[in-house]
């Protein structure tokens, strides 16, 4: 149990990639800025801070052997029923934990495989090639925008990676508008409610903080499936 504490431990304090501070300090759309948790960029929204983005220099530990025991991905995976041709999006993908997990689950649809580092999108073409994948593609996103077409996705997977969206508002509007009108939102993060969940404050959130967001961005929640031992499997649709 040490060993699994320490590694959960580590996604709070791995190089962070702070691209939150050289921000604008306007207090338009909703955030606002002043000092607060050492592990957040001092932005707000909605009353939650957002946390540090952790840099491609955590890529090993995305890929840790522990991390089927601590995150039960294949119940996760399961939840989402992946369907044969289900055209999917993996936002904030690293370093392709999950989107090598779900290619041939979707064998005959495809995984865009989306994130703003350039060293985990090499990284999972590296593995892409290796692997002889062929239902991958690599988006280079940015902060505000997935950069997906209009009405191109069944499904789009978010593990662990909302709480670090320096823009999560324009983030969720471009996530919505790629939707398809039956499109599912997985949105993955460790339980704010639960004190033993062995991961710093910032790097967690609550149900109902998730769908105070979600909501402002036209979004509802259809179920929150309670199956995995740390996270939230949240699911939203479009409202």
């Amino acid at each position: 149990m040490k060993k699994v504490i320490q590694a959960i431990f580590l996604l709070a304090v791995l190089l962070p990639l702070n691209q939150g501070v050289a921000q604008d300090k306007t207090q338009s759309s909703g955030y606002t800025f002043k000092n607060g948790d050492p592990n957040g960029i001092g932005k707000w929204y909605m009353g939650r801070e957002i946390a540090h983005v952790m840099g491609y220099q955590g890529m090993q530990w995305l890929d840790r052997p522990d991390r089927e025991e601590e995150e039960n991905t294949t119940t996760l995976l399961k939840n989402m029923s992946i369907d044969l041709k289900d055209i999917i999006a993996d936002i904030g993908a690293g370093s392709g934990y999950h989107v090598f997990k779900m290619a041939p689950m979707a064998r005959h649809g495809l995984i865009y495989a989306v994130d703003i580092q350039d060293e985990m999108l090499v990284e999972i073409d590296r593995r892409k090639d290796e692997g002889g994948v062929k239902n991958v593609l690599v988006i280079k996103g940015c902060e505000k925008n997935i950069n997906l077409p209009e009405n191109s996705v069944d499904k789009v997977l978010l593990v662990d990676v909302y709480h670090e969206f320096n823009y999560p508002m324009e983030v969720i509007a471009s996530i919505k508008k790629a939707l398809r009108p039956d499109g599912k939102l997985f949105l993955i993060e460790y339980r704010g409610e639960d004190d033993t969940v062995p991961i710093k404050t910032l790097h967690k959130m609550t149900e109902a903080q998730a769908v105070k967001e979600m909501r402002a961005a036209g979004m509802k929640l259809e179920r929150n499936i309670d199956n995995l031992p740390w996270q939230h499997c949240m699911i939203f649709v479009k409202n």
